[in-house]
Formats: structure tokens, sequence, C-alpha cells
């Protein structure tokens, strides 16, 4: 059944069954992941067609994102194993825009998003991502957060920047920039 009615007081389960209000810094950031990793979706299905390498890779950046938010939505220890991010999660993040970047010209001013609509796209899922990021930064103030976590979401909005750029100069297209 998909409705539990647990949550009609406004609560919601961590892993591990603490309940906790639904507006909780917790809930905020697993919550925010939660729509970047919709955005991704999305953003996946522009590229489908012209960009196979980088759909490909942005599916598992939305696994990554479930392990993610699954180690946001944990408070404390658990008699069981949770998924863990790889060490290849970063590095895979790393050598895709290292990649994508020898491609580029060079960068000089702050880009307006647009261009097309898988590099709008791409913009806001960066935002979102960004987003994400500063709410995983306030949790993290006053309760611990895996710094895989951090790095990686940090590391993923970087991607999503040049990913952005990409998909505009490989269409042949000028971006534009706020100078």
């Amino acid at each position: 059944m998909i409705y539990t009615k647990t949550g009609d007081n406004g609560t919601t389960s961590l892993v591990g069954g603490t309940r906790v209000l639904k507006c909780d810094d917790r809930v905020e950031a697993y919550g925010t992941v939660d729509e970047l990793n919709s955005q991704l979706g999305l953003l996946a299905e522009f590229i489908r067609q012209d960009e196979s390498v980088y759909f490909n890779f942005l599916k598992q950046v939305q696994r990554n994102l479930f392990i993610v938010q699954t180690l946001l939505a944990t408070e404390k220890e658990v008699p069981y194993e949770l998924p863990k991010l790889s060490d290849s999660a970063l590095t895979d993040l790393e050598r895709s825009i290292d990649h994508i970047q020898k491609f580029l010209p060079k960068f000089q001013h702050f880009i307006i998003p647009g261009g097309n609509m898988a590099s709008t796209q791409c913009h806001v899922c960066r935002t979102v991502c960004r987003r994400a990021e500063r709410c995983i930064v306030r949790l993290a103030q006053g309760q611990p957060v895996p710094e895989e976590v951090l790095r990686y979401m940090n590391r993923l909005s970087d991607f999503l920047f040049v990913l952005s750029r990409h998909l505009v100069v490989s269409c042949g297209q000028k971006e534009s920039f706020f100078e």
C-alpha cells in the first residue's frame, strides 16, 4: 500500500526508525537530493540520443544520489550495512570534468544559462545541486554527515557546470556571457 497514514501528522521516519518532523534539516537535505535526482532524470532524457555516454553517466550519478539520500536519512547506527559511495564515484566525476574541459574554450566570464534545452536543464540541475549542498552543510553543523557526501555533491555541481557548457559548445552554439 502506498499510503500508511503515519505521516499525516507532519512526521516521517528516518533510516533506523526515528520519527522526525518533515521540516527537519535531515529531511530537507535528502529531500533536496531527491529533487536533484528527478531533475537529472529529465536532463538524461534530453540528452539520451545525442550524448549516450553522458546519458549512461547520469544514470550512474542518479544511483549514487540514492546512496547519498540513504546516508543523509540515517541519523544513528543501524544493525545492518548501509550502501556506500564507491571510491570511484568521486574520481569518475573528476575524470569526466577533466575530459570535458579539454574541449571547452577558456572560461572567463559568468555564463548566462541557456543555449538549448539540455544545457538549460543542466543549469537547473547545477543550481538544485548547490542548494542540496547548502542543506547538507547546514545539517553537518549539528549532526554527523559523511565527508564523502559533501565532497561528492560539491564535485557533482562542478561536473554539471562543465557538462552544461559542453552541451552548448558540442552543438556548435555560442555560450552567452555576462560581461
